[in-house]
């Protein structure tokens, strides 16, 4: 058994840290204000270990198969745990929320994507698990909403719209990109 990379071992950290990020946006209220710089720092511990994870896996050679999985499944986890609690919980002075619309968009690209890993691992199909442009800036722009919300920013709801259509965009081109991975597959098979 191959013993887990360092890399590996800051993801595992990332998806430990979750139910923390959790409790402190659920049990915040305004008279816990300190809660919300918790979970402020917390979120924000995360992202920043998320690029150092990356970093120390390209640089030091520790790419491995489990953190292919390990490392988009800890952001999934992550940001669709502060989007579903921070349109549950407003946790700014207006007591802005995060709009369901939203959320349901981000969970639905998500749970659509889970599907269709899914789907390739059961057909014995091997895909690249590379994140694409169109994810990257998903990913960013789903961090600055909730950001947006942890530091009170009176202009996040402009974020919103963005990230928004950001989401689709790349929830298209992973559909699309799987769908010709299948085609291409079937086609092989056929030949067979």
């Amino acid at each position: 058994m191959m013993p887990l990379t360092f890399a590996n071992k800051i993801t595992i950290c990332r998806i430990v840290l979750v139910p923390f990020f959790i409790a402190t946006v659920l049990y915040y209220s305004p008279e816990k204000e300190y809660l919300r710089y918790l979970a402020l720092g917390i979120f924000l511990f995360a992202v920043i270990s998320d690029v150092v994870d990356g970093y120390i896996a390209r640089t030091r050679h520790q790419k491995t198969k489990a953190g292919a999985v390990l490392d988009p499944l800890a952001d999934k986890i992550l940001l669709m745990s502060a989007f579903i609690c921070l349109s549950i919980i407003g946790v700014s002075l207006e007591n802005i929320r995060l709009p369901m619309w939203l959320v349901v968009a981000v969970i639905s690209r998500d749970a659509i994507l889970l599907l269709g890993t899914l789907i390739m691992h059961l057909l014995h199909i091997d895909f690249p698990v590379d994140p694409t442009r169109w994810g990257k800036a998903t990913t960013f722009f789903q961090i600055v909403c909730v950001l947006g919300i942890l530091l009170q920013w009176s202009f996040s709801q402009v974020f919103w719209y963005v990230t928004l259509g950001v989401t689709l965009v790349s929830g298209i081109d992973y559909i699309r990109k799987g769908i010709k991975i299948l085609n291409l597959h079937s086609s092989v098979n056929i030949k067979l």
